[in-house]
């Protein structure tokens, strides 16, 4: 041989007698796979060791698989956990960037103060701080606020908040005392008045149900009655909304929002603090923002905790261009909100040139039986905000389970199987991508 890629004999079959070849052989094969050479190696060794010599070059690719890559959306699932919630884009090249400098006097500056001011004035705070996630900022403010202390919280808001992460075990690691108020579906005022007169409560803690939904006999207690009670009132409102009247939108806020606390409106509620989740509403990257008065968030940011939980310049940056878009008010400029506010009408005609598109191909050239249909779907806002609630779209559909073509496509495409049909909603799909959602389509119909 004197180059490119082996056949089986080259290779040595484990049941032909043939001495299997030698793990740098094997992995010279595999070369043109995209792996880099080390991983080539390990995927040879596993393919030997498993007698799996025939099929090395799936290997590679499942290997290949595992690795970050871009993938298309198509579930109509907006901020798709799974997929890294909302879709952000970082503009620059790679160069130093001022993110610990003062430009001004050429001294240390610290990685909050811009970052921080920015987000301040989008939700209308004295202050902000950003750490790595929301989780972090729960537990960097009991940690900052109540450490030793209690920390009340309604029995209805000791939320799971996904991936077996509780806010109870939240609070236990930051050395805040949990005192559970209430019952499950009813904590009133004199709920929390009570434990005032039992436990040393340094906070009062406000939790969102961002991921499910308490119905019939319920009552909760508003953030303006929790002000009354003379501690600092911690909102956790999760999602991250800034502010309820969507003033970056070109028209009113979308019903789909509606009760959805923002953080502008909790603070002038009689928060002192909120907290939220940069890429969820906020449609920015993996982030936890503090945001409310300059004495508590300065408090916290003194914290050895604050330390370890701040970002890194990188998500600075993307947070700091999400937020810029919004002090501009330019939507477009955010994808989470620029795909969910695009009207049905427009998803819909999205889709019908998809369908086209690939009914071109049909082989019968019967119209009556096209190979895909235009349908309405529901796309929800996913990233477990606003349960239940769903924007109008639509998409197309095939008559059966082809979603792992689809998945094996050279851009995976992820799409979601409703009664038996494959659904590949547009509303998720950015225009850009519908050439390759076309290609993967024909290929998955056309094998």
């Amino acid at each position: 041989m004197t180059g490119g890629k082996p056949d089986a004999s080259d290779r040595g079959q484990p049941n032909s007698g043939n001495r299997p070849p030698s793990v740098d052989r094997l992995a010279r094969s595999i070369a043109s796979s995209g792996l880099p050479h080390t991983l080539c190696v390990e995927v040879a060794r596993e393919a030997i060791d498993s007698q799996q010599i025939d099929i090395v070059d799936q290997l590679a690719r499942i290997r290949l698989r595992q690795l970050l890559t871009p993938v298309i959306n198509a579930t109509g699932t907006l901020l798709h956990t799974n997929l890294g919630r909302a879709p952000v884009s970082i503009r620059s090249q790679a160069t130093f960037a001022n993110v610990e400098l003062d430009l001004a006097t050429g001294a240390r500056g610290s990685r909050q103060r811009t970052i921080g001011d920015i987000a301040a004035t989008a939700c209308g705070a004295e202050a902000a701080l950003v750490v790595n996630n929301c989780a972090s900022a729960l537990m960097l403010v009991l940690a900052g606020l109540a450490s030793g202390r209690g920390a009340a919280v309604s029995r209805g808001e000791l939320v799971e908040i996904g991936g077996a992460f509780r806010v109870p075990d939240v609070m236990k690691q930051s050395g805040a005392q949990l005192v559970e108020v209430g019952t499950t579906n009813r904590t009133r005022l004199s709920d929390f008045a009570s434990a005032f007169r039992v436990a040393d409560i340094a906070v009062v803690l406000s939790v969102h149900q961002s991921n499910y939904k308490i119905s019939g006999f319920t009552e909760q207690t508003s953030v303006t009655d929790l002000a009354t009670l003379g501690v600092p009132v911690i909102a956790d409102i999760g999602s991250g909304l800034l502010d309820s009247g969507c003033p970056w939108l070109d028209g009113p806020p979308p019903a789909w929002l509606a009760e959805e606390p923002a953080a502008r409106q909790t603070l002038e509620a009689g928060a002192d603090l909120v907290l939220f989740s940069g890429d969820k509403l906020l449609g920015g990257p993996q982030a936890g923002i503090i945001a409310g008065r300059r004495d508590l968030v300065e408090q916290c940011g003194r914290h050895p905790l604050a330390r370890a939980l701040r970002p890194g310049g990188l998500v600075i940056e993307a947070l700091q261009q999400t937020l810029l878009a919004y002090l501009e008010r330019d939507h477009e400029a955010i994808p989470f909100w620029k795909m969910a506010n695009e009207s049905q009408p427009s998803v819909r005609n999205r889709a019908q040139a998809v369908a086209d598109s690939i009914n071109r191909t049909n082989e019968t050239g019967d119209p009556a039986h096209p190979m895909v249909k235009v349908v309405d779907t529901d796309s929800v806002p996913g990233g477990g905000t606003l349960p239940g609630r769903t924007i109008a779209s639509a998409g197309i559909a095939v008559a059966r389970d082809i979603t792992e073509q689809l998945r094996n496509w050279d851009v995976p495409i992820v799409a979601r199987v409703q009664d038996g049909r494959t659904i590949c909603d547009l509303r998720t799909v950015d225009p850009s991508q519908e050439p390759d959602l076309i290609d993967a389509l024909d290929a998955a119909l056309h094998p």
